[in-house]
């Protein structure tokens, strides 16, 4: 990991054509600006996390089917009370 310490107005660049830029700074948390081409995709890592997990459990459940799961979690029907 290549760690470099920059203050609020200073930037980085990444490649030829993104730029990360220090816009605030407080004492626990810092607020970036990030210049790219549209063609570059710019998300928040635990956003990109949560959708990784979420596309593996929806190929786990591929095959399954929708009636074996729905089958887990109907509530059992009562026998009918027969009148003696």
């Amino acid at each position: 990991m290549l760690v470099i310490r920059r203050r609020v107005g200073e930037s980085l660049l990444i490649g030829e054509d993104v730029e990360v830029e220090i816009l605030d700074s407080g004492s626990s948390q810092v607020k970036l600006g990030i210049r790219a081409p549209r063609s570059v995709g710019v998300v928040r890592k635990e956003i990109r996390t949560v959708s990784d997990q979420n596309r593996a459990a929806a190929r786990a459940l591929d095959g399954v089917g929708l009636e074996a799961i729905a089958k887990r979690f109907k509530p059992p029907v009562p026998a009918p009370i027969s009148a003696v």
